[in-house]
């Protein structure tokens, strides 16, 4: 950390770093960079394949799929063993096969915004500094580099030598406004709150205006940067997508568990039949199991994803993020650099009447062009840049004499240029309190004009002041010293210039149902401004600690764990969250929150800690990626509600029919072989488009809603699945002949596999057959005519008697649209 130059003159620091001005020469810079390491933050890294593949066994239904194919190894039910070890294995291969892929996405945004810095260094012991250009990692504790207007402050620093040094920490503090910062010989207290110490610039920050010299105290793990991250970092809470498909896991787990006991009890009870049936009753578990649902829900995902990074340049680092951006109804958002750019425009000029008046920014604008010309600045200043665009060509009809560029202590930049004939011009502007006081102007008309300032920054705008006088010409001008006696001209008001199409990008949000909450650092009055200029209602304005801040449309003055703590408070009141922040001061928001955003331009460590990346700091990529993730949550939810109610309604009718049938309802590879075929016809499921419902509202996995669901529709299956046993006593006139178990076997595996294609075709949600309607036919054709196949006789089914399939065809008939009255009733009576 900066420690060692927080309360130490500049010579004790350079003598405590073994430096000096002149900078290390190059041995010196090797040795201390093998010696504490390169100047990168740690990051963290997903690992290897073999821990990818681990990490996705934390999934509890691969790992029910695991120990369901260990268990089917155990009691010699092969085939069942290899199904349920290879959806373990192609869910494990997807998911870290897309951590992989984001992995090397991240890595080549990285490679984009690796910077440089400016140091001096020696070849020898007495041989003069030269000034060369090294990568940031290279830099070491002891190097003296220089700094410059849009400068990255590459280390944490000490200042040797300052000039109007101004920086932004935005990436820090969330503050758009620079703060001044000077090489103070004795450093006195800072300012409360953190980088606040004003003879120190930290990592992450950039230079606004003015230069420096000045010794790198601290590199790497060692500054204030690194060191906020790992102060902050914890374990993740749970996401949406964690807590939804968890619930609805550890539910069906029970059952799943309940199942094989069940059936051995009541077959042992009541048909004298113990472990012979064991098979069937860990078949009847996997039936119950949606065992394609890692392998649907990390396709899904990973389609998504994958499309996503190849149209909106967006990485999607954790695939369940894609799904918790699907659910977000809240995202919250830092303003600076995210909802505004990181720099100033001229809303207006007032004269000192308080109306517009064009010669006060005329005047504003000659004296940023001269300072920029005379004092020798690398380069304008934000509000110098924001004069000179307002104004136009402006400037080079004067000649200029002299300039003195803003300092911080003085709060003021002059200049002077030559006037009517024998005069000199001396046009002086900064802040309102330090310009006013330069005026000849008596109490009540100073009170005035602050009161002016005042309203002007209480609408959220910044206020620059302006004042010239007018004297007769020097042979050597003092622009400092003849600040005084000066006629007020008037304002000039700058906001925050908007981010392109953030306007767009905000109402696109709202018209998907997502509520935006903005926690910036700012001031309240400037946040506010800023959300009215993008036609964001900012209903309620509130600061960290206000009883209301959770309900608040933007929350300022927010430090970085006010953040967290507001993005928690929402989780915990039941919304979803979305976070987009780029600095450090966003990291502990951007853990907290179900979903983190980061833009590609974030610091290091925000972009590593973020579950999504957009190549761009564009809000129209989040709406793209919500409606990506919609489309996603809404196909697996299709997937279980079809799977789960069908799996369910057939292990209820298997129980009842193994209580009253003499012989197995069905046999174990003919469940198996069952089973393999609905889960390859839903497959499809990761393939299809949803309605435009999907898209209305966020799409969140409800485990009560699902279980609901399922129990009504399983219900019906069962019911269905019953009646066709009915239909089969009728059809084979007699009790009797129910002993022909193939018979029964063909006719109940044809009829489940009818059903299961209806009900993949009717409680999809969507309007067209697409992919899932082709899917459901196909399985509906496999139904009819694999029983009477080949393949049917050696899994000991046959062909069905003529009088079968027209009793069957009147239970579907019934069966359809009973299914689409009941999902008719669902969705009435779903908000």
């Amino acid at each position: 950390m900066a420690s060692e130059g927080e309360a130490a003159t500049a010579l004790q620091v350079l003598r405590g770093l073994d430096t000096g001005p002149r900078g290390l020469t190059e041995a010196e810079a090797a040795a201390r960079l093998a010696g504490v390491g390169e100047n990168t933050p740690p990051l963290p890294h997903s690992g290897s394949w073999p821990l990818r593949c681990a990490r996705a066994l934390r999934d509890p239904f691969t790992a029910v799929l695991l120990t369901l194919g260990l268990v089917s190894a155990l009691v010699a039910s092969w085939g069942t063993a290899v199904v349920s070890l290879a959806l373990v294995a192609v869910s494990c291969g997807l998911r870290a096969a897309g951590e992989h892929r984001a992995d090397r996405s991240l890595a080549a945004l990285r490679e984009l915004v690796a910077g440089t810095a400016t140091v001096l260094r020696r070849t020898g012991d007495t041989t003069p500094p030269r000034v060369r250009e090294v990568p940031v990692s290279d830099l070491v504790p002891g190097d003296v580099v220089r700094l410059g207007p849009g400068d990255l402050v590459p280390a944490d620093v000490r200042l040797l030598r300052a000039r109007g040094l101004s920086v932004h920490q935005a990436v820090l503090t969330g503050e758009s406004a620079p703060v001044a910062k000077a090489a103070v010989e004795v450093p006195g207290a800072a300012d409360p709150g953190p980088f606040r110490e004003p003879h120190l610039c930290f990592q992450g920050s950039w230079v606004a205006s003015g230069s420096a010299t000045a010794v790198v105290v601290a590199t790497g793990e060692r500054t204030r940067f690194a060191a906020a991250h790992s102060a902050r970092a914890g374990r993740r809470e749970a996401s949406a997508f964690d807590r939804s498909v968890h619930g609805i896991s550890w539910v069906l787990i029970r059952f799943m568990l309940l199942t094989p006991p069940l059936v051995l009890m009541a077959n042992a009870a009541l048909r004298g039949r113990g472990l012979e049936t064991l098979p069937f009753a860990v078949a009847v578990a996997v039936g119950l199991t949606p065992e394609m649902l890692p392998v649907i829900v990390t396709t899904c995902l990973a389609r998504a994803a994958a499309l996503l990074a190849r149209t909106h340049r967006v990485v999607v680092r954790r695939l369940p993020a894609l799904h918790d951006l699907g659910a977000a109804d809240v995202l919250c958002l830092d303003k600076t650099g995210t909802l505004t750019q990181d720099r100033p425009v001229v809303e207006g000029a007032l004269g000192p009447d308080g109306h517009p008046d064009p010669d006060v920014l005329h005047w504003a604008a000659v004296g940023a062009w001269w300072t920029l010309q005379l004092a020798e600045l690398p380069a304008a200043d934000a509000l110098d840049e924001a004069l000179l665009t307002a104004a136009g060509p402006v400037g080079e009809e004067y000649e200029g004499i002299g300039a003195v560029p803003f300092d911080p202590g003085r709060r003021t930049a002059t200049a002077v240029v030559a006037g009517g004939l024998g005069t000199h011009v001396l046009v002086t502007k900064g802040a309102a309190e330090a310009v006013l006081t330069r005026c000849g102007l008596d109490p009540a008309e100073h009170e005035r004009l602050l009161a002016l300032a005042a309203r002007e920054a209480g609408a959220g705008l910044r206020v620059l002041a302006v004042a010239t006088a007018e004297g007769p010409a020097r042979a050597r001008p003092c622009p400092d010293a003849d600040e005084h006696g000066l006629t007020f001209r008037g304002l000039v008001t700058f906001r925050d210039a908007l981010a392109p199409g953030a306007a767009e990008a905000l109402r696109t949000l709202t018209g998907l149902g997502v509520g935006v909450r903005v926690l910036t650092g700012d001031h309240p009055a400037t946040a506010a401004r800023a959300c009215r200029d993008l036609g964001l209602e900012a209903g309620r304005v509130a600061v960290p600690g206000d009883p209301l801040e959770l309900e608040a449309d933007v929350v300022a003055r927010c430090t970085p764990e006010d953040k967290a703590r507001i993005v928690s408070g929402l989780r915990a009141a039941g919304h979803t969250v979305g976070f987009l922040g780029d600095g450090v001061n966003d990291i502990p928001a951007l853990r907290a929150a179900d979903v983190g955003i980061a833009p590609r331009v974030a610091v290091d460590l925000a972009r590593e800690t973020a579950d999504v990346v957009l190549a761009e700091k564009d809000l129209g990529a989040i709406g793209h990626a919500v409606t990506a993730g919609r489309y996603s949550s809404a196909n697996i939810a299709s997937y279980l509600r079809v799977t789960l109610s069908s799996n369910l309604g057939n292990v209820i009718a298997m129980l009842l029919a193994g209580l009253l049938l003499p012989f197995l309802p069905m046999l174990p590879v003919q469940v198996l072989v069952q089973n393999l075929c609905f889960d390859a016809a839903q497959l499809a499921f990761a393939y299809d488009r949803p309605g435009p419902a999907a898209l209305r509202r966020p799409t969140v996995l409800r485990p009560r809603a699902f279980l609901r669901f399922i129990t009504g529709f399983g219900v019906l299956n069962a019911v269905a699945d019953l009646a066709t046993f009915g239909v089969l006593a009728l059809a084979l006139r007699g009790p009797d002949v129910l002993d022909d178990q193939a018979v029964f076997h063909s006719a109940w595996f044809t009829e489940n596999l009818l059903t299961q294609a209806l009900a993949m075709f009717l409680l999809r949600g969507g309007t067209r057959p697409g992919p899932v309607g082709r899917a459901a036919a196909a399985l509906a054709a496999v139904g009819l005519l694999l029983p009477a196949g080949p393949l049917g006789g050696a899994l000991g089914m046959t062909g069905l008697p003529p009088a079968c399939p027209p009793l069957l065809a009147a239970v579907l008939g019934l069966y359809a649209p009973a299914l689409r009255a009941v999902r008719a009733r669902h969705d009435r009576r779903r908000p």
